[in-house]
């Protein structure tokens, strides 16, 4: 409907399409084509019998889905038309897309002669929609880009379909017999059981950690009404230096060899030998690509990450934000030349008090709109799409939207309006107090210009500060700890006032949630929690922006891992827990997140033109034949 009132066609729709003089609009809903069950190869192929296995075809076929062949039948009545001279291929703009019109286009077969371009763009508005079909490249342009998308699909086939069928065969009844069923299959997928891995492996790590406890020192230095907290730590010229009394550099394993250690020094002189006062600037974060809106969306409002998806799908099509499925983080230099379109959109359309509150401040303070020699513009790091950002249109939608749709386009805005803001400003104060060799630290940290934070974190205020020794007792904030601080000079003495012990236990890892587990899965299994790291060591991932969500609703659908809809954190089932133990015994190397990254890098490297299809074919088909020899040999 966009495509027609940007081209202004406003005749009336006909069955399954619009038409002008000039154009004819159609479209897919969703696929229209799918690959073939083995038994249409061959009708033994129905029953899973082990002598059938591996299942690798020569010819490939496809077949109409049968619910949306009229849909079909009319799209390919159209594409057959002698009037048509050139066929626009403007299907969603990225790998899976390009395979969803590829196989329409296979099984249709327009006209040789017809030529065929591909309409690439960024948001739904009218000039994109313009400028996507003037700037139209040729299909063949995107062909290695549909080379990686049929692979995709071969890949999960051949691992879905063989290994499903092999692993439920020898192994279906025991499985069966674990989770009280009569009867069970067990679903083998490339992305989806390596996912199943990461949460039953996490989860028996949490469940066989055990706690172990330890004993922290902590000093009160100063005089009664004034007086600052700080934490020992050992160090080269410590008497416990190397100790076996030491759980950890920071604390002792028995409470009692804690106490001896503060009788040893209780009665010393304490200095202050090192002031370290600095500046510290935090710039704003990096834009929001699918996975990081998903883990905001799931932290914030407890959703799973296949509802973001369909919020932001929404919000793209009314025009108000610009494609969802994107890993980038980032602007191109071609967008940030224009971005002023953007924030004059947000300014003139958005009546948002507390967003307008925001870009006046921009114009009042003239912060700099220009990105392009910034962090957030780099090309190199755009594949399909640049980062989500607001569009500054689609405004007369935007009342039409339910709440959950609004709070996440406002938190798409205030990302986006975060990064014209200066950096957040802080003053940073480490002291040390040395105890005959003995040292004791204490710090602070105060932001004295909120910068960005007054988007972002509205309510931290300038005197906001945290005493970094992470001693309970000296609560966030303390104006008197911070104002005595701030007196020390170095060489002082300093009176000790108490030393104490603090009992400490470690940690066991935190359990995946919805919007976390995406996270690992776009950083190969990795969960890091820094925003810098993950953009520094980000590659291969498993699965893809467009995938990953679906990927965690069907092991949930599917039976093998729950989501707790208040919390959204994610624990294996049962059955998933006996998969697992089934796969690790079987093919463990399927649970491993390195492999599976390193297929989605292969089909990377295929879309790049890095390597030929027929290499990663070749490869893959070898895969399985291998693992079937050896697994069958058992």
């Amino acid at each position: 409907m966009e495509f027609a009132k940007a081209l202004k066609i406003n005749t009336n729709r006909k069955n399954g399409y619009l038409e002008s003089e000039e154009w004819i609009i159609t479209w897919c809903v969703g696929h229209l084509v799918t690959m073939s069950y083995p038994e249409k190869y061959d009708e033994k192929l129905k029953q899973w019998r082990l002598d059938t296995l591996p299942f690798v075809p020569k010819e490939w076929k496809y077949e109409i889905i049968p619910q949306v062949a009229n849909q079909f039948n009319i799209i390919q009545s159209l594409l057959q038309r002698d009037d048509i001279s050139e066929i626009y291929n403007a299907g969603d703009s990225g790998r899976e897309g390009e395979y969803i019109q590829r196989l329409v286009l296979m099984m249709a077969k327009p006209n040789p002669s017809i030529k065929i371009k591909r309409v690439w763009i960024d948001s739904q508005t009218e000039e994109e929609i313009l400028r996507g079909i003037r700037e139209a490249k040729d299909a063949s342009e995107y062909d290695s880009l549909s080379d990686s998308a049929y692979l995709r699909a071969k890949e999960d086939y051949l691992i879905g379909i063989n290994f499903s069928r092999l692993l439920s065969i020898t192994q279906g009844r025991m499985v069966a017999k674990q989770v009280n069923e009569e009867r069970t299959s067990i679903a083998i997928g490339r992305v989806m059981t390596c996912v199943l891995g990461m949460v039953v492996a996490r989860e028996r790590e949490i469940r066989n950690f055990v706690k172990t406890k330890y004993y922290k020192i902590t000093g009160k230095f100063g005089e009664e009404q004034s007086f600052c907290e700080a934490e020992w730590k050992v160090n080269e010229k410590s008497i416990e230096y190397n100790s076996a009394k030491l759980y950890n550099e920071t604390g002792f394993k028995k409470k009692q060899d804690a106490e001896e250690f503060i009788n040893k020094i209780k009665d010393k002189v304490a200095v202050v030998t090192e002031i370290k006062k600095s500046k510290q600037k935090e710039n704003p974060p990096l834009l929001f690509n699918l996975a990081e809106i998903q883990n905001e969306c799931s932290k914030k409002f407890k959703i799973k990450p296949d509802e973001t998806l369909a919020v932001i799908q929404e919000l793209y099509e009314k025009k108000l934000v610009t494609y969802p499925r994107t890993d980038a983080r980032v602007l191109s230099t071609a967008v940030a030349k224009e971005i002023t379109k953007n924030l004059n959109g947000i300014a003139k359309g958005f009546k948002d008090d507390e967003v307008q509150k925001y870009i006046n401040k921009m114009k009042e303070e003239k912060y700099s709109t220009n990105l392009v020699k910034t962090k957030y513009v780099n090309d190199s790091k755009i594949t399909d799409h640049y980062a989500i950002i607001p569009t500054g249109q689609g405004y007369e939608n935007h009342e039409k939207l339910n709440q959950l749709q609004k709070d996440i386009y406002k938190i798409i805005v205030k990302r986006f309006l975060a990064i014209f803001y200066p950096p957040a400003e802080f003053n940073k104060l480490n002291i040390t107090i040395n105890i005959e060799n003995e040292i004791f630290t204490a710090s602070q940290k105060v932001c004295i210009k909120q910068g960005y934070l007054e988007i972002l974190k509205p309510n931290v205020g300038t005197d906001n500060q945290k005493n970094d020794t992470d001693v309970e007792s000296t609560p966030q904030g303390d104006q008197q700890a911070s104002t005595f601080l701030n007196t020390l000079k170095k060489g002082q003495e300093i009176k000790i006032l108490e030393l104490t012990t603090k009992e400490a236990e470690t940690s066991p890892p935190t359990r995946y949630n919805s919007g976390s587990m995406i996270l690992a899965m776009e950083n190969a299994g990795k969960l890091i929690e820094d925003e810098e790291l993950r953009e520094q060591i980000k590659g291969a991932g498993i699965g893809t922006s467009a995938t990953r969500a679906e990927i965690i609703k069907k092991l949930e659908k599917i039976n093998y891992i729950a989501i707790n809809n208040k919390t959204q954190i994610i624990t294996p089932t049962p059955k998933g827990e006996a998969i697992y133990d089934v796969v690790n015994k079987t093919m463990p190397d399927m649970l491993n997140p390195k492999l599976t990254a390193s297929w989605e890098k292969g089909l990377d490297m295929v879309a790049k033109k890095e390597i030929p299809p027929n290499e990663f074919m070749t490869k893959l088909e070898a895969y399985v034949n291998s693992k079937f020899d050896k697994l069958v040999m058992r």
